[in-house]
């Protein structure tokens, strides 16, 4: 059974950073698998904000992430990270990290095809 538990939201100032953690367990990150990031803000749709496949080590970002978040790997760990740099208020949301496990691809999946998703965390950013 896969299961996903991320860490390391809280409240920064703009132009602060974070660093999100997303440990996974029931499989190892020895294997194919690709992980993404998504937020949700209040009123708002869930987003896209990274993601990392392991096939191919290719990342994704989404535009407004761009320069500002990066999304790594420790498969010692089994933990991918997201650091977030330049913090704005518009940043604020719930962070939700999800795997996709097995994953065969080259890149990303869809959103959707996302089975393992973990319980969220906040980060709220506000001077």
């Amino acid at each position: 059974q896969v299961q996903v538990v991320e860490s390391g939201g809280g409240l920064v100032q703009p132009g602060g950073s974070l660093r999100l953690s997303c440990e996974a367990f029931g499989f190892t990150m020895d294997d194919y698998y690709a992980v993404g990031w998504f937020r949700q803000a209040p009123g708002k749709e869930r987003e896209g904000v990274s993601c990392i496949g392991s096939r191919d080590g290719s990342t994704h970002y989404e535009d407004s992430m761009k320069g500002r978040f990066t999304i790594s790997r420790d498969n010692a760990k089994n933990t991918v990270y997201l650091q977030m740099n330049s913090l704005k208020p518009e940043d604020t949301a719930v962070y939700y990290c999800a795997v996709e496990f097995p994953w065969y691809g080259y890149g990303c999946p869809a959103h959707h095809e996302y089975r393992y998703w973990g319980q969220g965390t906040q980060v709220t950013v506000s001077s």
